[in-house]
Order: C-alpha cells, then sequence, then structure tokens
C-alpha cells in the first residue's frame, strides 16, 4: 500500500493529538486507516456490501461525536465495538430476532471487555498480515477501492490496468483475503489452546 504520511504515528499519538487540539481531522486519519477493517465487520454482520457501505460511513459519523466522551486505550478494539454494536441495532430494526443489543457501557472498554477486546485485536492484526499477503496488484485495487474509495474508472487510470483487471483484482483479493483469515483465526485458534 501506499505509504502515509501518518504512518509513523500510533493510534494512541493521534488520539493525543485529538485531545491536545480537538481537530478532528486526527480522528479522521485514523478512521482511514480502518476503513477496510470496518467493512469486513459490516459484511461479516450484515451480509450486503452495499448496505454494509452504508453503515461505515455512519459509523464514521457516529465515532466522531463518541471519541470525545470516552477513554480509549485500544482504538481499534474501541473501533470494533462501536461498529459491532452499530450492525446489531441495524439487524434489530430489520427484524433479526435473538440478537442482543450492546448497551453504550459495552462501548467503553470495560474490565470485563478486556477478553474480547484482545481477541478483536488480534483479528485485526491479522486482518492486516492478510492484506499484506494478497498479491501487488489485488493488494493495490483493493487499497484504491475499499480504503480510497475510488471508483473502478478511476482506479484503471491510476493503475494502468483494464476495467477486467481492476474488476477481478478487487473480487479475487476480497475472496482471498477471506480464505488467508479463515486460516490464520484457525491458526491462532490451535496455537491458544
Amino acid at each position: 500500500m501506499k505509504p502515509n504520511r501518518y504512518d509513523h504515528i500510533s493510534d494512541n499519538e493521534l488520539l493525543e493529538l485529538y485531545q491536545a487540539d480537538n481537530n478532528q481531522e486526527w480522528i479522521g486519519i485514523l478512521l482511514q486507516r480502518y476503513t477496510l477493517l470496518l467493512l469486513g465487520v459490516c459484511m461479516k454482520y450484515l451480509k450486503d456490501e452495499t448496505e454494509a457501505r452504508d453503515c461505515v460511513q455512519q459509523i464514521f459519523l457516529k465515532v466522531l461525536t463518541e471519541v470525545p466522551k470516552y477513554k480509549i486505550d485500544y482504538f481499534k478494539s474501541w473501533l470494533y465495538m462501536v461498529a459491532k454494536n452499530h450492525c446489531l441495532m441495524r439487524l434489530r430494526q430489520r427484524g433479526a430476532r435473538g440478537l442482543k443489543e450492546l448497551s453504550e457501557q459495552h462501548i467503553a472498554v470495560a474490565e470485563t471487555d478486556k477478553q474480547e477486546l484482545l481477541q478483536n485485536e488480534q483479528t485485526y492484526d491479522l486482518l492486516e498480515e492478510a492484506i499484506e499477503e494478497l498479491s501487488e496488484e489485488q493488494k493495490r485495487c483493493v487499497n484504491l477501492f475499499y480504503l480510497q474509495k475510488k471508483s473502478y474508472q478511476e482506479i484503471t487510470a491510476q493503475t494502468g490496468f483494464n476495467l477486467m483487471q481492476v474488476k477481478s483484482y478487487i473480487q479475487n483479493g476480497k475472496r482471498n483475503l477471506k480464505i488467508i483469515l479463515e486460516k490464520k483465526l484457525k491458526q491462532s485458534g490451535q496455537q491458544r489452546k
């Protein structure tokens, strides 16, 4: 992936910068970092790409209003909980039965959530590793499409790939990410036993 000029700044440092000057640009950088991961969480729960993309945008807005309310120790894990809660609410609104709504206190990092948060953190780390295992073409197209929100035509113009190649790299990249991630999750599950 193309390096970002803020890549060297950790999540916690970005949060500290935000707390120091309330500039939402710092939160925007954090959200951009985790757009693909958020999309993955939303896809997992909603099973519909269009609805998942909608939810990612709604989660962005929610995060901007929620961040000032909490002391956040692990941004990725906290973000996962916000996304999960949002998706469960969405499913509940759809009329899905048997899904338990997460209360607001679950969004804040509570002691009882530590184990789940650690597992979410590991899942995010595994997904980041999985992205790195994609071919350069797939990684580039997936990054442009999901993280930078580029259209197929924009990706074609930027990469020099033809339209069929771009579609193929995105589709195969998404499929390969799922396969790699499932394998990594299985391996990490066996290692914990």
